[in-house]
This record gives C-alpha cells, structure tokens and sequence, in this order.
C-alpha cells in the first residue's frame, strides 16, 4: 500500500509540473474612479493572487495602484480581469515574450490605462 501512496505521489507531482498555466494580459480596475492599470503575465492565476496580496500587505510596486486601492476600499473596490488568453502554444519562451509585451502596449493604448508594474 505504501509503496501505491509513492507511486500516487510522483504522479501527482508529475501532473502538477505538467500543467500549463495561463498566459496572457490582465487589467485591475477600481470600480470607484475607473482608473485601470494592465499588465502581462506567464501565470495569470498566481498574477491576481500576487496582486492583491501585495496591496493588502500596501506593499505594491506601482504607489497609484497602492493609493487607489486604500482610498477606495480595498478589495472590494478592486476588479481583476483577465483581458487577453495566449492561445498558440507553439511558441517557444522568446514568442511568449514578444507576445506578451506587444499586447501589453496594445491594451495599455486600447483602455487608456497605465502599467501594473
């Protein structure tokens, strides 16, 4: 049995290396002022866990998001938005990149916003 548990285990790590993670463009938006900020990412899930944990803690790199967030209620007065998905998974980590940052300066144009970071 224990040795079936081993075995378990290693697929279970396995299968987590595995995973692909969504890739793509974000956006957080104050619902209170509409003041929205963009920004890329090649771990979209963790991007919104990182950003809020790290405007609870006030300790955002980008101080008008700080500020915004603590005028305006927290989490409660914050959106985050997944805005655009990679979808090609055929491009290799220089793509990935190149993807990501021309559609960081679209969508930044597109919504009038400003960088996350």
């Amino acid at each position: 049995m224990a040795e079936m548990d081993k075995q378990s285990r290693r697929e279970a790590i396995r299968e987590y290396k595995d995973r692909k993670t969504p890739i793509g463009i974000f956006s957080l938006r104050c619902t209170a002022t509409g003041q929205t900020w963009v920004g890329a990412s090649r771990n979209l899930d963790g991007q919104r866990n990182s950003s809020f944990f790290s405007l609870r803690q006030g300790s955002h790199r980008n101080q008008g998001m700080q500020a915004a967030w603590k005028a305006n209620g927290g989490e409660e007065g914050f959106e985050f938005s997944v805005v655009e998905l990679l979808e090609n998974d055929e491009l290799g980590p220089l793509g990935r990149g190149s993807w990501l940052k021309e559609r960081e300066r679209y969508w930044l144009e597109a919504l009038g916003a400003k960088p996350a970071i």
